[in-house]
């Protein structure tokens, strides 16, 4: 039975996050801890709930397992419901054989059975390896009353910063003319976010299409868009003023973590209008010792601080032993730093083990130790390392 939808959301979660290095070898970008609490996925999932979108695909590929039993039924971001739900949805299979998601069109193209369960008027696509918090039914008002074929959501950035993103040139009611990917000499401001409303009747045509173009990377920024610009569609920028980080390499995700410590952070996470939803597990209280010292830090539950902890971010369940300083640092779950070592503008991931009397990094450039490697006592990690997971540092 069809249970008829106004819109259904994409969620493209299958990136590898090669630029993350040691922090991705192990899992998918999305499924990488943020804010000492969080995953970056809770973010447009949590968007979709606020938004009253309660169908959301999700599209996995990269190491997806922990992604596949973190979002389980989706009933931690109220995506459970009776007629949607959070859906996992792996490359398709038929036959004997199996594809890949072979670019961001063909992931979709990929899932066209699925969408059509639901018969939506609109798909929107989302990207899984941001943190951003927008209200996409804001969105999708813009995009009905523009009568759209296609809305793209876009944030004004520096004219130096447009060399790096997808830019929309536009006319003065918003209406997209020409899009360039990276432009040299850009013409506008109105970088893509990678968020994309489409009409489901018409886009689906488009990636039948796509699919069976050999000389296609099935990409929608690549193909997709240039090819609807081309038959003139109709096509709008959305402008968003909200909080939105690309965290895709390591120092844009400390960045980002940093941000949270300032005196009036961008990204309320506090905000229960606008909800952050985790999947989260119960883990006592933390624990701060009479002779520890905390400062402008964020302390997650089920941590122990008996030493120095200044300008971090500490995810659930770290130690921080009595003598040790952890300074500009984002410490990943479960990890532990033992009596007198140091650790100064670093990353460390999940189950990091950094024994006694070890200094990492030195505070210049970001320091990054992979999940579940340990540092020998006395070690000296030097500064801007990237250390891959399962490693014994001397």
């Amino acid at each position: 039975m069809i249970t008829k939808k106004e819109c259904v959301a994409m969620l493209l979660a299958g990136g590898q996050g090669s630029r993350l290095y040691a922090l991705t070898t192990k899992k998918a970008k999305p499924a990488v801890p943020f804010g000492g609490k969080y995953k970056i996925i809770d973010f447009p999932l949590s968007n979709c709930t606020n938004s009253g979108i309660d169908t959301v695909g999700v599209l996995t590929q990269y190491e997806p397992l922990e992604l596949n039993s973190y979002i389980g039924t989706g009933a931690y971001w109220d995506l459970d419901s009776i007629n949607g739900g959070a859906y996992v949805l792996p490359p398709y299979v038929t036959g004997k054989e199996g594809n890949w998601y072979r670019g961001t069109a063909d992931a979709i193209y990929q899932n066209i059975n699925f969408i059509d369960n639901f018969d939506p008027d609109n798909i929107i696509v989302l990207s899984g390896d941001q943190i951003c918090t927008m209200d996409y039914e804001k969105m999708l008002k813009y995009h009905k009353e523009k009568n759209a074929d296609c809305t793209i959501a876009v944030l004004e950035v520096t004219l130096e910063e447009a060399k790096r993103f997808g830019i929309m040139n536009t006319d003065e009611n918003n209406r997209i003319e020409e899009f360039e990917e990276k432009p040299e000499h850009p013409k506008s401001t109105k970088a893509s976010m990678g968020i994309y409303i489409f009409r489901w009747k018409m886009i689906r045509q488009y990636l039948i299409e796509d699919a069976n173009d050999p000389d296609s990377e099935h990409d929608f920024g690549n193909n997709i868009i240039p090819q609807m610009l081309e038959d003139q569609k109709k096509m709008f920028a959305y402008s968003f003023d909200g909080y939105w980080r690309d965290v895709g390499t390591i120092d844009s995700l400390w960045e980002a973590n940093m941000e949270l410590l300032t005196e009036s952070p961008q990204l309320d996470l506090n905000n229960d209008k606008f909800r952050v939803y985790t999947r989260t597990f119960g883990l006592p209280p933390h624990f701060i010792a009479k002779e520890a010292e905390v400062k402008n830090s964020i302390i997650a539950d089920g941590s122990r601080i008996e030493g120095t902890v200044i300008n971090s971010v500490i995810h659930p369940g770290v130690k921080v032993a009595k003598g040790a300083v952890v300074k500009d640092s984002v410490i990943m779950k479960d990890s532990v730093v033992r009596a007198n070592s140091k650790v100064n503008k670093a990353i460390l991931d999940e189950e990091v083990v950094i024994e006694e009397g070890c200094t990492i990094g030195e505070g210049k450039e970001v320091t990054v130790i992979g999940c579940e490697s340990v540092a020998l006592e006395g070690t000296v990690v030097e500064d801007g390392s990237m250390i891959y997971p399962n490693t014994i540092l001397h």
